[in-house]
């Protein structure tokens, strides 16, 4: 497997309209697990998050782009209450597979809609924080630049993507690894897909451009930071 560079042109089962729904459905499941494994939130709500909350005295909004089954809205409100922070987080994602998937996890201070960054932009929402995980290696370069300038716009704080660093141990690992969660999910196909198509950390700077910066948040991982424009 030649790894050296980026396979862009590689689609990931679950981007299709016409993928099997009830492996999509499983895999949106199984995504709270296999995030909590493998993406790092943990370590960002620490380092990043947490202190640039608590310092805002005052409840924050908090949105989610690209927020797939919902997970990680629901950990961040989980990790706020648990730091008896103030904060709602709006779960944002234009795929209606994905929608219904989050929204059997809507609850106090967690909230689902199906829509994309633009619409929110053209709507005049704006968040005291824009996340995303596992979403820029999903995009072309249009719809990246878009995704990542609007994220901006919708932010008054911070910014953070965090993504897969592109590795041959990260797939040889997630090869492995996956293994015992992969049956009856996409899981396993995807997520190597998922490598394939993702970003080293020098390649994911040179594609952001100025105002981004991009470090190692986990093994394996990058996080892009930047401030809100908002």
């Amino acid at each position: 497997m030649n790894l050296r560079e980026r396979d862009a042109a590689l689609t990931e089962l679950m981007d299709d309209p016409a993928c099997d729904p009830e492996l999509l459905a499983a895999t949106y499941r199984r995504f709270g697990v296999v995030n909590r494994l493998v993406s790092g939130w943990g370590t960002v709500w620490r380092s990043t998050l947490r202190p640039y909350l608590s310092g805002l005295g005052r409840p924050a909004r908090v949105l989610d782009l690209g927020s797939g089954g919902g997970d990680l809205a629901e950990r961040l409100v989980a990790l706020a209450r648990r730091d008896a922070l103030a904060v709602s987080v709006t779960g944002a994602d234009p795929d209606p597979r994905a929608h219904a998937a989050a929204i059997t996890r809507e609850g106090s201070g967690v909230q689902f809609v199906c829509t994309d960054s633009r619409a929110l932009v053209e709507a005049g929402e704006r968040y005291d924080v824009v996340v995303s995980n596992h979403v820029l290696h999903h995009l072309d370069s249009e719809s990246f630049a878009t995704f990542t300038d609007d994220s901006r716009a919708l932010s008054r704080g911070v910014v953070l993507h965090s993504d897969i660093a592109r590795s041959p141990v990260a797939y040889g690992l997630y090869a492995v690894g996956i293994t015992p969660l992969a049956p009856g999910t996409l899981l396993r196909t995807d997520g190597l897909r998922s490598i394939r198509r993702s970003y080293r950390p020098e390649e994911l700077e040179r594609e952001l451009g100025d105002g981004w910066r991009v470090s190692p948040a986990a093994p394996f991982r990058v996080l892009a930071e930047a401030r809100g424009h908002a």
